[in-house]
């Protein structure tokens, strides 16, 4: 008996043909910019519905422009244009602006909310039961790269307006000598009101950093909470040689 296998590889040169075909309509749109750095692509299920085609063949057309680093993937979070992290160096006090700046990123800040609350206890504790809370988002290109909230000391947000914050940090704006600060990085899982804020899927990998500022005389001043999508950022320090008689550096591993 003969088979015939003339219909399977038609089958197969049409797919292969298929898959390529949706391969360069992403490249175009990547190109010209639909997608920004960094951005998250439609789901492959999304993208499906768009192509009239199956899963396996998306994710084929996806797989060979990641081949060509144009796009990338990572567990819980989907396919995203790639773009290289923003290097975010722990050599001292600076700021999200500083940072995207230094890496050719336009950084704008939206507040979202501002006003004086009852703080939380963490804060409470270190604060005092008042505090200036402000929280925002941090944009880089025009899309979102942080969620951020600062409680500020009541004496010294009393002065500060919502508008002054749009423009400036509270670095920039504290009427006093900073010392510098302290703080630590940690990776979880984002909240649904993160993940809207983000533009990320729910249970995606988050940098959390959560920092303590301190005035000249030692008082904390400031705390604050950052929270990244773990695919757009990264600490980046450089550690010298330890002798037995150096003192403890500044970056420690929390367990």
């Amino acid at each position: 008996m003969t088979i015939d296998t003339t219909s399977d590889t038609t089958l197969i040169q049409v797919r292969t043909i298929r898959y390529h075909q949706i391969a360069e309509d992403l490249r175009e749109r990547l190109v010209d910019g639909e997608f920004a750095a960094g951005g998250l692509l439609p789901s492959e299920a999304a993208l499906g519905k768009t192509y009239g085609a199956s899963r396996v063949t998306i994710r084929k057309a996806l797989e060979l422009l990641r081949d060509d680093n144009l796009v990338d993937s990572r567990q819980g979070l989907g396919w995203f244009a790639a773009a290289d992290p923003v290097a975010q160096a722990l050599t001292g006090l600076s700021t999200i602006e500083r940072q995207l700046s230094d890496s050719g990123r336009t950084a704008v800040r939206r507040i979202t909310d501002f006003g004086f609350v009852e703080a939380p206890l963490h804060v409470a504790q270190v604060l005092g039961v008042r505090v200036l809370e402000v929280r925002r988002i941090n944009l880089a290109d025009g899309h979102p790269f942080a969620r951020v909230t600062v409680w500020c000391r009541e004496d010294l947000g009393a002065e500060l307006s919502k508008a002054e914050l749009e423009r400036s940090t509270f670095i920039e704006l504290l009427p006093i000598e900073l010392a510098g600060a302290s703080q630590r990085i940690g990776a979880a899982l984002v909240d649904e009101a993160d993940a809207a804020d983000l533009g990320i899927p729910e249970s995606s990998a988050v940098l959390c950093v959560n920092r303590t500022t301190h005035a000249a005389d030692g008082t904390a001043v400031l705390m604050s909470e950052h929270v990244f999508p773990g695919h757009l950022t990264e600490f980046v320090v450089d550690l010298p040689p330890e002798t037995a008689d150096d003192a403890p550096t500044g970056l420690r591993l929390l367990g």
